[in-house]
């Protein structure tokens, strides 16, 4: 028998993050990551570095960590100008070509909004990509909240992003009828530093096996291989089940 003024926790959010979720756009931050190191004549990681060490790290934090592993000083200067031109060559490449936009992703977005749970995203990219990939798309008017780099001052796995968008969920208008908990918030990762930022902040967790192996995202409380496996209907069995640990 349930006790007596007890909730069974409700999905009634879903927060995504952008590169390599929603955007399948991982070995091409690899490739312009590697460029403009390579430029600064620093040896770039391999990509099996690359998705070891930095995949879910901010450009910031990226460029910081291959300047302090070959013992270069990482100024703010020279991180600002190398994020610069890497996000240069970003934009350059999705004007000609397109933002990758995940299989699934824009189906699932369409469907999770219809039934109308909140949505928005978290993530170390620059606001000009997150919102440039779903006007392409035609989904930004889906997303309540979109936390970016601008607006956060530590990069995950540090919490602030999650708890940012927790924030705005509740002060934003449309208002929620009642003020939306952590765990009724399920966040979508694809890093074992996004999962461990949303666990932190008090999410139940989905990771996405693209990048990473099921192994490594074992932080999460529930994986799937691919978005396109996902429905409303199979969003909340897995909620359900991680609820329940």
């Amino acid at each position: 028998m349930a006790r007596a003024g007890y909730h069974p926790p409700v999905l009634r959010a879903v927060l995504f993050d952008f590169n390599g979720v929603l955007v399948d756009d991982e070995p091409l931050h690899l490739d312009l990551f590697q460029k403009v190191l390579g430029e600064e004549e620093i040896a770039p990681p391999s990509a099996a570095e690359y998705y070891e060490r930095y995949l879910g790290l901010d450009d910031r934090a990226c460029f910081a960590a291959a300047l302090a592993a070959t013992g270069e000083e990482a100024t703010v200067p020279r991180l600002m100008r190398l994020i610069a031109r890497k996000a240069s060559y970003y934009q350059e490449r999705v004007r000609r070509e397109g933002y990758p936009f995940s299989a699934g992703a824009a189906g699932l977005v369409r469907d999770v909004a219809a039934r109308g749970w909140m949505l928005g995203v978290v993530t170390g990219a620059q606001r000009e990509e997150v919102e440039g990939a779903l006007r392409q798309e035609g989904l930004l008017d889906r997303f309540k909240v979109l936390i970016t780099t601008e607006d956060v001052r530590e990069s995950k796995p540090n919490p602030e992003g999650y708890e940012r968008a927790l924030e705005a969920f509740n002060s934003l208008p449309p208002l929620p009828e009642r003020l939306l908990h952590p765990h009724e918030v399920l966040a979508v990762e694809d890093s074992p530093v996004g999962l461990a930022a949303a666990a932190e902040a008090g999410l139940p967790t989905l990771g996405l096996a693209r990048a990473c192996s099921r192994d490594r995202l074992r932080g999460a409380d529930a994986v799937v291989e691919d978005l396109r496996e996902l429905t409303p209907e199979r969003l909340e069995r897995l909620y359900a089940e991680a609820s329940r640990r």
